[in-house]
């Protein structure tokens, strides 16, 4: 099975048209999201039983590893310890396991992170802590996957249980990593198309980088391309996970809706549309 979609719910404006904002609506038109918000904080339970409620039993949740436990927090630490750190996130995510809508928790490492032993250890720790769950390992270090090592990293991963993150991104110096079709999972891969914007992706935007990085859009040769590499990872691995998400021009959706249609993909479970109060797609 494929499973297309993309990251977050609330910036794809191409996707509501005026019928209602949220995730709701967004689970109308792609059967996974990606949850970004647990990167920044740990979400309370009341969020994720209102998320769940929210979205059809088939629909499937890549949650985002919080970033205390990835190595990007920076200033003051919400936990004591690690330990609490990993309990309390251990907590959140198991309501959705538990309901069958985890896909992934998304373990996104930083730039900073390079390919080294005390990290590799801290992969170990991680993926020991966070057994209980399905995990995808995704670098930002060129490190890894450098001449002499990838094959030692996908090894590495396979043997540890990793689902493989595999993306698409400018390659940008070491805080880029390429792509690698190899799946490290039998059962699960993950694709993340970031886009191709090489000048945007180490440029701060003036504190706005988020406006900047993902500035891209994929046109219909690129989208071709990616339906071929999509074939050739469905050969290593029983289902595959796609998210777009260059969206800071908003174009994540349009791209994910144009894959599904290249890949010929239609979706028989996902959430009602959503209709314009008193009006039914422009039936009186």
């Amino acid at each position: 099975m494929i499973y297309i979609g993309v990251t977050g719910w609330n910036d794809h404006d191409s996707l509501y048209d005026g019928r209602g904002k949220g995730l709701e609506a967004y689970a109308g038109h792609f059967p996974i999201v990606e949850l970004d918000s647990s990167f920044y904080a740990i979400q309370p339970s009341r969020n994720i039983e209102k998320w769940l409620k929210e979205t059809p039993k088939s629909f499937q949740f890549i949650v985002k590893a919080y970033q205390g436990m990835t190595g990007h927090q920076r200033g003051i630490q919400p936990y004591e310890t690690k330990e609490e750190m990993f309990e309390a996130f251990r907590l959140s995510v198991r309501p959705i396991a538990e309901a069958g809508k985890l896909g992934m928790v998304l373990c996104q490492f930083p730039p900073w992170f390079d390919c080294k032993k005390e990290n590799v250890q801290w992969l170990r720790y991680v993926k020991q802590e966070l057994k209980e769950f399905p995990l995808a390992l995704e670098f930002r270090h060129q490190s890894w996957f450098a001449e002499g090592m990838k094959e030692r990293t996908l090894a590495f991963m396979q043997e540890e249980g990793w689902i493989h993150s595999i993306c698409d991104e400018p390659q940008a110096g070491a805080g880029s990593i390429p792509t690698v079709l190899q799946a490290t999972h039998p059962e699960k891969t993950l694709i993340r198309l970031h886009g191709r914007n090489i000048h945007g992706w180490n440029d701060p935007g003036n504190g706005r980088w988020r406006e900047v990085r993902y500035l891209y859009r994929y046109n219909e040769a690129e989208l071709l391309e990616w339906k071929e590499n999509i074939m050739k990872v469905d050969e290593q691995t029983k289902d595959i996970y796609i998210l777009f998400n260059n969206n800071s021009g908003g174009d994540a959706a349009d791209n994910a809706k144009q894959m599904i249609n290249l890949l010929g993909i239609d979706y028989q479970d996902l959430a009602p549309r959503q209709l314009n109060l008193f009006f039914d797609d422009g039936q009186t």
